[in-house]
């Protein structure tokens, strides 16, 4: 970084990427900064700057004694330990240090004390026990499905939902259980639904009896909004759809079916005419949300539904490397790998990244948006001006 980049950062003050600090002493305080930037998005420390975009400088004896103390931090105060840049910089004649951290590739990190802190805004907080799992979970390539759900017992699913899927994945499999050859316990293990006689979280969204029982948020919100605001108080239609991955698929697609106008478009008179946004392109939708939405994260799937436009938003921004572009064009990611396998026997679902190019061939009025900072992600389909 030259200097008047140095220059244009201290003048645009501190952000969750920028933080300034006049000078430091203390180990902790620096390996709390390094861990929050690490959890994060990536950052950089400028010392010899004050809150108050001042700059200070740093004496000859200060940037020995920094450079030492950001190396011994970085190796020792943080776990795992990381490798910042540092620069010195002059600016109006005043010596300063650059230190850049990047976005960790071995998160979650934490300082020795073990305490793990993330960037909100330019203040930084201790992580959610929901993040903790989540970064865990990517690092070591455990998901949210496979976790266990130790109040539970294999009574808790539903046996004739299993033998109705087990007749169309493997009737040889089926035949087997009916014949007894084969035990319930033993095909749900082999499956990841059952692990030691307890329901992992896949085969309680897939196939319990009571999928709410354990997981309290997996229920759909879908409301039809009087108007095209959000915080609206006059609904045309609301209702919440509560049971396992396809019973939701169903009741929601239901839903849409019921609210949205059919425009008779060249069709005979008594015939049914089609949804003004294709079925296929809202089946495509709720099958990713309920398929590939982030389990860790506490919260509902929602259809909304608004005078100028139908939205379905999804817990979880897309996972790892995945961005808009790449699913555009047809990378996809699984982070529900159990869901996403069982899925294609029990949804109109292929597991073959094809679906987003379908949706935007069969209607361009879509839109995709990754929050980040929400942590959703939402597709937009804008009505046709005819059903305005």
């Amino acid at each position: 970084m030259n200097t008047d980049d140095l220059i244009d950062l201290i003048t645009g003050g501190e952000d969750s990427f920028t933080q300034f600090k006049e000078n430091l002493q203390d180990a902790r305080r620096l390996a709390e900064e390094f861990v929050a930037f690490s959890n994060a998005e990536g950052g950089q420390l400028i010392l010899g700057v004050s809150d108050d975009h001042r700059i200070k400088g740093l004496s000859p004896e200060d940037l020995r004694r920094l450079q030492q103390l950001i190396s011994n931090t970085a190796n020792e105060n943080v776990k795992p330990p990381i490798y910042p840049l540092v620069q010195q910089l002059q600016v109006e004649g005043k010596q300063l240090l650059l230190v850049q951290v990047r976005k960790g590739s071995a998160r979650p990190y934490a300082t020795n004390a073990g305490v793990y802190l993330t960037k909100s805004g330019a203040d930084k907080r201790r992580m959610s026990p929901e993040e903790l799992r989540r970064l865990f979970a990517e690092s070591g390539g455990l998901s949210a499905e496979e976790g266990l759900l130790t109040d539970s017992s294999l009574s808790d699913l539903d046996s004739e939902s299993l033998q109705v899927f087990m007749r169309k994945r493997d009737l040889q499999v089926y035949e087997d259980l009916k014949s007894g050859r084969l035990d319930l316990n033993t095909i749900c293990e082999n499956l990841d639904l059952v692990r030691s006689g307890v329901l992992t979280p896949a085969g309680n969204l897939l196939f319990g009896r009571e999928p709410r029982r354990f997981s309290k948020s997996f229920y759909i919100q879908c409301v039809y909004f009087n108007g095209n605001d959000l915080g609206a108080t006059s609904f045309l239609s609301k209702d919440n759809f509560y049971g396992t991955i396809p019973t939701l698929y169903q009741q929601a697609l239901n839903f849409l079916r019921s609210n949205l106008r059919r425009p008779q478009i060249s069709k005979a008179f008594n015939e049914q005419s089609e949804l003004e946004i294709p079925e296929a392109c809202l089946v495509e939708v709720l099958v990713n949300a309920l398929l590939h939405r982030d389990y860790f994260i506490n919260a509902t799937i929602k259809v909304f539904i608004f005078e100028h436009r139908v939205e379905i938003r999804s817990p979880g921004k897309l996972p790892n490397s995945l961005s808009i572009p790449k699913i555009r064009s047809g990378l996809s990611i699984h982070r529900n790998p159990i869901l996403s396998s069982i899925g294609q026997y029990l949804l109109p679902y292929s597991g073959l990244g094809s679906g987003i190019q379908r949706v935007e061939r069969l209607y361009p009025d879509v839109e995709w948006n990754n929050d980040q900072e929400k942590e959703e992600f939402c597709v937009t389909f804008l009505r046709p001006t005819k059903s305005r």
